[in-house]
């Protein structure tokens, strides 16, 4: 009994079928290209780049983009940062790759979503994506790449953002590329001992009515790890007591309302 194969071979006029146990075989990663797309007689013109391997011309890429500093300032009042944004990153990379005949092609995207709120209360999405990258050089060859971004936004805009971070780290990951900057590990810093707080300093945070139960428990925590619970101080009536009672007192009378 003939196989499919050997049907098929004999409508196409051959007679050399393969056996089916080679076909299941997976195909070197040389021809994954050229067994996906035809082979096309390309003659270069002038203006164009140096027909060499995919990993011959991301090596020169690499030569090229020196290196990109952390030229932008982040700061938002609580921590501020300097970093490497995705439009300085792309501006770096986008003549380069086009100098040396290299696309970068987003060829799968997974997204993820959830919905959560910022640290006030507002209402967003959070998207995590992972991006499969194809790195096709001059000749149509490809080196297959995969990278993560992750962003949250509380209009429409989170797999943008994220697909835009993913990005920016494929490209400096993948390049390899340094800020230029001192590293860290040329200079060093003597600690010194933590500081300890005197039982006293606690004073006007504990009378506060808007300090919460979970700090107060807080407050309690840090004064037992300083051994400080025993500390003797005037209290918000002008009676002395030892600040441990004092805050576990306060802590009580604030979650029955006020009432003793």
């Amino acid at each position: 009994m003939t196989t499919i194969a050997e049907r098929a071979a004999a409508a196409a006029g051959r007679t050399d079928a393969a056996p089916a146990s080679m076909h299941d075989e997976p195909l070197p990663v040389d021809n994954l290209v050229s067994a996906a797309t035809p082979t096309i007689d390309y003659e270069p013109g002038d203006d164009d780049p140096e027909m060499v391997p995919v990993h011959i011309a991301w090596l020169r890429v690499r030569k090229d983009v020196r290196n990109i500093a952390k030229g932008e300032e982040y700061d938002d009042g609580w921590s501020k940062y300097s970093f490497r944004g995705v439009d300085a990153t792309v501006q770096a990379f986008a003549p380069v790759t086009m100098r040396h005949g290299v696309n970068v092609i987003p060829h799968k995207v997974d997204a993820t979503y959830r919905d959560t709120k910022t640290a006030k209360g507002k209402a967003t999405r959070e998207c995590t994506v992972t991006i499969t990258w194809h790195i096709i050089g001059p000749r149509g060859d490809v080196l297959i790449a995969q990278s993560q971004g992750e962003a949250l936004d509380s209009g429409d805009k989170g797999t943008a953002k994220a697909q835009s971070v993913a990005l920016r780290v494929l490209l400096l990951n993948g390049g390899l590329v340094p800020t230029g900057d001192p590293d860290p590990g040329s200079s060093t810093i003597d600690r010194g001992e933590a500081s300890v707080r005197s039982a006293v300093s606690y004073l006007d945070e504990i009378c506060d009515p808007n300090t919460s139960a979970g700090r107060l428990r807080q407050i309690h925590f840090e004064l037992k790890q300083g051994n400080l619970l025993g500390a003797l101080i005037t209290n918000e009536v002008g009676v002395e007591e030892r600040i441990g009672d004092m805050v576990v007192r306060i802590g009580k009378e604030r979650a029955a309302g006020g009432a003793e």
